[in-house]
């Protein structure tokens, strides 16, 4: 059994040394009637490998997403209810009042009353300044 492994193991090498001879002498002859065009292949081939490990050694060690905790300090403090927080969330998703209100089963002026609450407890005048507001002091990731 031993030597017919070594004789298998002789014949690959050896079909293995006679292959790549050929591949040399083939890619001898392309090199001598397309040398430009070989040699441009070559060298986009080194700028791909080149880059492709640039790429990996800049951003494999990326830093991993941590879970998110809100501050509830922050909201106790400024007096801000769990349907208000419910409807930030929402406001943050980017959906409008009527869908709030769709999403929360109340009206649309319950939505109202509740984001121009959040906005005099936040102290701004836009959702998107009542969004970055809530970010900064952790209520919202």
């Amino acid at each position: 059994m031993r030597s017919l492994v070594f004789t298998i193991f002789v014949y690959g090498v050896i079909l293995a040394a006679g292959a790549f001879g050929l591949q040399f002498i083939e890619y001898q002859y392309l090199v001598r009637h397309h040398a430009t065009e070989t040699y441009i292949v070559i060298v986009a081939l080194g700028f791909m490998a080149l880059g492709i490990w640039v790429g990996l050694r800049l951003f494999r060690s990326a830093p991993a997403a941590r879970e998110f905790s809100a501050n509830t300090q922050a909201q106790m403090s400024l007096g801000i209810s769990e349907r208000e927080l419910e409807v930030l969330r929402l406001l943050a998703a980017g959906q409008s009042n009527k869908e709030i209100a769709n999403r929360l089963a109340v009206s649309p002026n319950t939505v109202k009353t509740h984001v121009s609450n959040l906005f005099a407890k936040l102290e701004v005048r836009r959702r998107t300044a009542a969004i970055g507001r809530a970010r900064e002091l952790g209520i919202l990731a």
